[in-house]
């Protein structure tokens, strides 16, 4: 009895003594990470000084700058392009966080990996922009291409982003650039979710945008608390959030988010691997070339060009997916994709068709109200910006400019988009798109828009001269 006691105790106290060891593991593991952290968060370094702009200068327009207090204001000034407040440092790999203020019914933006040369449109400045956005649009926080590419990221799927900016009073935005990811956050909440590797290094501006309405003139955009981190940039970063959805602008090649999230290359980017000619058995061996990460069809001048590629078309077939690709062409060009294209003799060019037409083309007028012009479903419903209240324009890039197209197909319903702006939607499975049907070219065809699955289809059409590129797909 007094042996059995005797060991119960050891144990106890040899497990009393375990468990100071281990908290006290704990503690300095714990104690570690926070020296590591605090270590972390100490090299900020602060862009404004608080009392002159030593560091900055001004290019572009002329919008005044001032200090007040401990904050830059810039003011709004009728008769001049948008104004920089530039660093005189360029800067790569960094984390940005400043505070502003921005009075209501203003535009504004923070560039960041910007630049201004004198042989790029007369030294004005482009590059990246973290939106700052006072109208019901709401945009704060999308990145823009300014001088450049237009909207790279509209918040137009990011509606937890969207409502983050507050009108009236100071908000807090983060823009995190570290290696091709571009993050921004506006009060914590992240907006932009962007990957893309044209810059990787120039300033950072504080821009008064350009106003037309004389009624805007006087008014103020305010910065302060401007401070840089370019170290440990890593452990300072903040993870992405699954209401922040990714865009990239990577050519043919896929990021980690987009694997896991099961996207996959529909086009490698190097050969004809998984298409061939849409009345063919191998791919076209004329009209077409893939060069430059592209694939480009050759300019014919005539409808029927003997000598021309064709359409080409997935050897694979599609039912419910999610397709993203890049086009470009030219002044007056004409192309397309298609989807749920048929196998048949008779049908196997033949599907519905997401338009890609430049104004400029005979068909533009073509049609009824518009349903043959950029990114509508050719010949049955026109394109409209569905993403942005009281503008009619879908926010296309001119010819001689990359485009890019979205398709969303689950079950009957169908979405086309733009440049991130969906200009399309509708159910193809409706009584009202089979009323549209008879009453289109394509009543001849039986079933047609009903199939389950088909491939997916690039359009060779007169005046050729069009490029594709970054062609990726994952299906539901």
């Amino acid at each position: 009895m007094c042996t059995r006691t005797y060991l119960n105790n050891f144990n106890f106290t040899a497990m009393q003594t375990k468990f100071k060891i281990f908290i006290k593991l704990v503690l300095l593991f714990a104690g570690l990470i926070f020296s590591y952290n605090l270590q972390a968060q100490t090299n900020w370094k602060n862009l404004f000084n608080g009392k002159d702009f030593s560091g900055w200068e001004v290019k572009n327009g002329t919008a005044e700058y001032t200090i007040e207090g401990d904050a830059i204001v810039g003011t709004s000034k009728t008769g001049t392009p948008n104004t920089f407040l530039c660093t005189k440092k360029n800067y790569s790999d960094f984390i940005l966080e400043v505070e502003v203020y921005v009075t209501a019914g203003l535009n504004s933006g923070i560039q960041f990996r910007s630049n201004s040369f004198e042989d790029y449109k007369g030294g004005r400045v482009h590059g990246y922009q973290s939106e700052l956005d006072t109208s019901p649009r709401a945009w704060t926080g999308g990145i823009y291409g300014e001088g450049r590419r237009g909207w790279l990221y509209p918040l137009t799927t990011n509606k937890k982003g969207s409502a983050a900016f507050v009108n009236g009073t100071w908000n807090k935005v983060r823009i995190e650039a570290i290696g091709n990811e571009i993050k921004t956050f506006i009060n914590g909440i992240q907006c932009a979710n962007l990957v893309d590797d044209m810059t990787s290094e120039g300033f950072i501006a504080l821009q008064v945008h350009s106003i037309r309405d004389k009624s805007e003139q006087g008014k103020n955009i305010k910065w302060k608390n401007i401070r840089i981190l370019t170290e440990n940039l890593e452990a300072n970063s903040t993870p992405s959030h699954p209401y922040a959805r990714q865009i990239s602008y990577l050519n043919n090649q896929l990021t980690v988010e987009e694997k896991r999230k099961g996207w996959r290359l529909l086009w490698d980017g190097k050969t004809s691997k998984g298409w061939k000619g849409a009345k063919m058995d191998s791919f076209p061996k004329q009209g077409i070339n893939i060069e430059d990460g592209t694939i480009h069809f050759l300019a014919h001048n005539t409808r029927e060009n003997p000598n021309g590629a064709g359409d080409i078309i997935t050897e694979e077939v599609f039912s419910n997916f999610e397709l993203e690709l890049d086009f470009l062409i030219q002044k007056g060009g004409n192309s397309g994709v298609k989807y749920f294209v048929g196998d048949s003799e008779n049908t196997n060019n033949i599907g519905l068709e997401f338009q890609i037409l430049d104004n400029a083309h005979s068909d533009f007028n073509e049609g009824v109200g518009g349903n043959r012009t950029m990114a509508s479903l050719y010949d049955l419903i026109a394109a409209n910006n569905l993403s942005e209240k009281n503008r009619n324009d879908i926010r296309a890039n001119s010819a001689g400019s990359w485009n890019k197209a979205r398709l969303v197909v689950k079950g009957g319903r169908v979405e086309h988009w733009i440049n991130n702006i969906k200009v399309v939607t509708y159910d193809r499975f409706s009584q009202i798109f089979k009323n549209l049907i008879q009453k289109s070219k394509y009543a001849e065809y039986s079933g047609f828009g009903m199939a389950i699955k088909g491939r997916v289809l690039l359009q060779d059409h007169h005046p050729g001269d069009i490029k594709f590129k970054n062609i990726k797909i994952r299906e539901f």
